[in-house]
């Protein structure tokens, strides 16, 4: 009966505290960037999700670089130290949340004392012996002016934004990974391209070499039919030792072997085509990617952390209290007449502390105009971000085609002066001129290729990509 009206006592000391909160009342702040992207609102159609709607593997559709990523989201270590914050944020937001109730322990124990004949007010040796068991909880505070529930609210939102952080973790990591994957492509093909040219330089100088033997072609023109297979040699051991730095790369990021089948031969064609992504307008997209609702949640903790040092200085109070039963016997322990109970209330009134107090007050609020300049920040450089990726994709489309028709021409104009120069009409500087114009714009294209694919790539990522 004495227990229940104890737990009963404490029951309702946990509701009447927390009735008040001296945090600041939370407004999401105003978006410091314009209403639109360089001048001009994007907004998605009705039929068509943004980017944050559009899984990774809606997204990426080519099979290998699908299985890739997978790969990388079960074994990369950063992924997992952002897991693990997680768990430690959420055992941290526990422990906030269960000062909210008062903590009840059981006990029981025994003492056992012997006095001396001359220290016994009987003058002769004794033996006492008391046992007891309780049922209590010690230094319970009543939260009425928040303290406890704002530490919890801090707490909590740690907890979330470390699950944001996690999001946007997954996001980046998959965008690495196709980045990583779609430039070992492109080197791969340069690679290629340059060992084709070699084998094609090489022809032409045994050619050369052969017509100087009979006379028909000048000691420079060897010279200058060397010097254009040196060049391809060189390129071909830098682009050798490439391939080998992009597959380093990519292992690091999937913290894995890497499957050979998973790896691809050339950028031309290699992750097919992309979903489209909307751009939308900032206000739907600025404040739905996975940092910034971070920066969000950091900023909202701060303002919690407000209230809790507001809290601080009024007066505190915390209960003691227990009850239980006691007996010199055990036999008795449990006998009626043996209940005991304590209640001891206490009250903490700060009166000075030296400007303790309001210190602490000043920190807390300085790190909420600390959080909300880094979530401003954060939405200006995710803006801007958006903005170049946008801008870029712009004219990718005209530069790929251009890129393609000066491949065509520089293939033409290099049949050409080769077939002017075998009939003597030419020398075989404009050949080799021609050869090196060919070979630059080939690089070029391959460069261009990966800088849209690079910005695909990129606008799922600034965009907020789906998480599914």
């Amino acid at each position: 009966m004495k227990h229940g009206i104890l737990t009963a006592a404490l029951a309702a000391a946990a509701m009447l505290s927390g009735c008040a909160s001296l945090a600041p009342d939370y407004q999401r702040p105003a978006a410091p960037v314009a209403a639109s992207w360089n001048g001009a609102p994007i907004p998605a159609a009705a039929d068509e999700p943004l980017a944050e709607a559009i899984g990774w593997q809606e997204f990426f559709t080519e099979p290998r670089l699908r299985e890739l990523i997978g790969l990388a989201l079960d074994n990369n270590r950063d992924l997992r130290v952002a897991a693990l914050n997680i768990e430690r944020a959420r055992a941290q937001y526990g422990i906030r949340r269960a000062d909210l109730f008062p903590p009840i322990d059981a006990s029981a124990g025994g003492t056992a004392q012997r006095l001396p004949a001359d220290l016994s007010a009987t003058g002769q040796e004794a033996v006492s012996r008391q046992y007891r068991a309780t049922l209590g909880s010690a230094a319970y505070e009543l939260d009425f002016f928040g303290r406890v529930r704002n530490l919890r609210d801090q707490a909590l939102e740690q907890f979330l934004a470390t699950e944001e952080a996690r999001r946007s973790a997954r996001i980046s990591l998959v965008a690495e990974v196709a980045e990583l994957w779609s430039r070992l492509a492109a080197d791969r093909e340069r690679l290629a391209l340059a060992r084709q040219t070699l084998d094609t330089r090489r022809r032409s100088f045994e050619l050369t070499r052969r017509s100087f033997e009979l006379g028909a072609a000048s000691a420079i023109d060897v010279r200058q039919a060397q010097i254009g297979v040196d060049g391809a040699r060189t390129d071909l051991a830098r682009f050798t030792t490439q391939v080998a730095q992009d597959e380093n790369a990519l292992a690091l990021v999937v913290g894995a072997p890497l499957p050979a089948e998973l790896l691809p031969d050339a950028l031309a064609g290699a992750l097919g085509a992309f979903t489209p992504l909307p751009a939308g307008v900032p206000s739907n997209v600025l404040q739905r990617r996975p940092d910034i609702l971070q920066a969000e949640r950091e900023l909202r903790a701060a303002n919690a952390t407000i209230g809790a040092a507001r809290a601080a200085f009024f007066p505190s109070i915390t209960l003691t209290a227990s009850a239980g039963t006691a007996s010199t016997s055990l036999a008795d322990l449990f006998k009626g007449g043996s209940g005991t109970w304590s209640f001891v209330p206490q009250i903490n009134l700060p009166i000075f502390d030296g400007g303790r107090l309001a210190a602490n007050l000043e920190v807390a609020k300085a790190d909420r105009d600390i959080a909300l300049a880094r979530y401003e920040q954060s939405i200006q450089g995710a803006f801007r971000e958006v903005a170049d990726a946008l801008a870029q994709r712009a004219t990718l489309a005209e530069q790929l085609d251009a890129q393609r028709s000066l491949v065509e021409a520089s293939a033409d104009n290099y049949r050409l002066s080769d077939a002017r120069y075998r009939r003597g009409v030419d020398s075989y500087l404009g050949v080799l001129d021609a050869q090196r114009t060919l070979y630059s714009a080939q690089q070029e294209l391959i460069a261009t290729r990966l800088s849209d694919v690079s910005n695909q790539v990129e606008l799922y990522k600034v965009l907020g990509g789906g998480w599914r």
